[in-house]
């Protein structure tokens, strides 16, 4: 809308006298109650031309319709000045720009990002928040790709540490030698399962150790199988041979399974890093920081650094043992992410529970002196709570993502042969659609919601083909290509109406605002803008295809220009599912 701008200066200079800058001009979207399409704020031009607010847009707006054959009429509500654009002006639009652009991706900002998401551990099979989190984690890369950066898809996966060795123990003592093959169970599911064992024979002994008058807390140090956990923990650092090679059979396991879920979810990544590689890093930082001051030794030789005056408190950075905390081997591989790619821009997508740890992460490497950090951003997310309540991984009582996509799958056949329109399918096409379908109902009800929200996840509400949901975009599209299947059209050349309905400029406003949505959703990694966007054009299509024929139309070149949007929006809708994983079927 520079055209508007540089006509508001110009106004401004003509009625009043006064030089502004383009920067002086604040345009809005003219809100949905009022007419018009752009809104001029007049207030800050009262002060030039002693009038009310009113009076003012008056002026202004008359010289803009004298001036310029865009604007074909305007209002004005207090300091509001609403401005309509005339039909030429969003015919020119949708031919010269809509149709013809390319909007896979906007021109390469020359900047390069890393996406972290994911972060599995390696004791348990992927959950429901999990699945929050891969779903944010990849849509937010496509997002950023499709708005110019390079983006680099990574996955730091929990692969050592005490859980881990939980799950081992309870296998080395109960598992009889079974394995995903002998089983016939996913590797994720078979250690997940020891790991819910391990906890149950913990709690037993734990309960035998207090019925014998140890306090609780002495208890859980005591129990026999917590320090047997430990003492794997330490003989795996150790490097003991038996050891290793059980981590990493079971791990091999769960691996395989792990990449089954991401495949079902649509998800990819393009680096992975492991914790067992990772978890040594850090001390060199740690040194840095003590030999620059930012770091302190108290006598017992532990390290940490004193983040008081930044309303934190004081934290350790480095055991008296010499051995990491967490924040030491994050310093570390934040540096290590860095060597590798050197990006701008670094984005760690983890739930909200983290907030703290992250903020003093990024205060210790920006104290330090990285250049860098000045690039990292927390992508915190709140929790997705059931309507049974929050889920516990050491109970067993998680909602399984393998099984969470079968349901939405099962839910997505029983609503989709309510409809009766699959008549045509195979049973292979069938299959594919539910799927197709329930994982739009997932994948849309997670991310239509801001991130750090936290939110109650309703299967049966996500799934209706009339609500603020991914199946209704979904059937949306594919209503489109029913209709540009029957018409079998060319859509190439410019149509010769001179005028168009509401519900057609509906249309357009919406398709031209695409380009600047997915820049908006990029600059503050919300999924939400592009899933409410996306709603928002389904809906406005559905308007204007209930209110004009589009096969039956008065003239052929009425017929022709119906025919582009439809084109033009079933294009947009595809890739705004598109940019949240969604698959936008054809035939539904």
């Amino acid at each position: 809308m520079d055209f508007i701008i540089q006509a508001v200066v110009t106004a401004v200079q003509q009625l009043y006298h006064v030089q502004i800058e383009a920067g002086d001009i604040s345009l809005q979207e003219t809100r949905k109650e009022f007419e018009g399409q752009v809104t001029v704020v007049t207030f800050p031009f009262t002060r030039f031309s002693r009038k009310s607010p009113e009076q003012t847009g008056q002026e202004i707006g008359a010289y803009l319709q004298q001036q310029l054959p865009e604007v074909a009429a305007y209002n004005v509500i207090k300091g509001f000045l609403n401005i309509s654009l005339s039909d030429g002006y969003w015919l020119g639009k949708l031919t010269n720009e809509i149709l013809h652009a390319d909007y896979t991706q906007l021109p390469p900002n020359g900047k390069r990002v890393m996406v972290e998401y994911s972060s599995p551990n390696t004791n348990k099979p992927l959950h429901l928040g999990h699945v929050r989190n891969n779903l944010l984690g990849y849509s937010v890369a496509e997002i950023l790709k499709a708005s110019g950066y390079e983006v680099i898809k990574a996955n730091l996966v929990n692969d050592r540490g005490i859980h881990i060795c939980k799950s081992m123990l309870a296998w080395q003592k109960w598992g009889n030698g079974e394995s995903p093959k002998s089983t016939n169970e996913k590797g994720d599911h078979l250690v997940g399962k020891y790991y819910v064992l391990f906890d149950k024979e913990y709690k037993q002994e734990i309960e035998a150790l207090k019925a014998q008058g140890q306090p609780e807390e002495e208890a859980k140090k005591n129990a026999p199988l917590i320090k047997q956990a430990q003492q794997m923990l330490q003989q795996w650092e150790a490097g003991k041979p038996e050891i290793i090679e059980l981590w990493s059979r079971m791990n091999g396991w769960v691996y395989e399974g792990f990449e089954e879920t991401y495949k079902k979810l649509g998800v990819s990544f393009d680096k992975y890093y492991y914790e067992s590689n990772t978890y040594l890093l850090g001390k060199d930082i740690i040194q840095e920081g003590l030999e620059k001051g930012v770091l302190f030794q108290k006598e017992d030789g532990s390290v940490w650094i004193d983040l008081t005056a930044d309303g934190l408190d004081q934290k350790l950075v480095l055991r008296a043992d010499g051995t990491s905390v967490y924040i030491t081997q994050d310093l570390g591989t934040a540096q290590l992410k860095y060597d590798d790619y050197r990006m701008d821009e670094s984005v760690y997508v983890v739930g909200n529970e983290q907030d703290y740890h992250f903020k003093v992460l990024f205060l210790i490497l920006n104290k330090l002196g990285k250049s860098w950090a000045k690039g990292l951003y927390h992508l915190s997310y709140g929790m997705v709570d059931l309507p049974s309540g929050k889920m516990k991984s050491r109970e067993g009582t998680v909602v399984d993502a393998d099984d969470l996509i079968a349901d939405m799958e099962s839910t997505a056949k029983q609503h989709t042969e309510q409809l009766g329109k699959i008549d045509v399918f195979n049973e292979n096409e069938k299959l594919q659609l539910y799927h197709t379908i329930g994982m739009g109902a997932l994948k849309y009800f997670l991310l239509k919601v801001e991130p750090k929200k936290r939110l109650l996840f309703n299967p049966e509400e996500s799934i209706d083909f009339q609500g603020h949901t991914g199946p209704f975009i979904q059937y949306t599209h594919a209503r489109i290509k029913s209709v540009l299947r029957k018409a079998n059209a060319d859509f190439n050349r410019a149509s010769s109406v001179s005028s168009i309905a509401a519900t057609e400029r509906d249309l357009i406003v919406l398709l031209s605002k695409y380009a600047e949505t997915v820049k908006q959703a990029a600059s503050i990694y919300s999924p939400a803008i592009i899933a409410n966007y996306a709603y928002e054009l389904a809906k406005a299509y559905n308007k204007f295809y209930h209110e004009n024929s589009i096969l039956q139309a008065d003239t052929e070149e009425q017929k022709h220009l119906r025919l582009q949007l439809s084109a033009a929006t079933a294009r947009l809708i595809a890739q705004s599912l598109k940019l949240m994983g969604i698959e936008a079927p054809e035939r539904m």
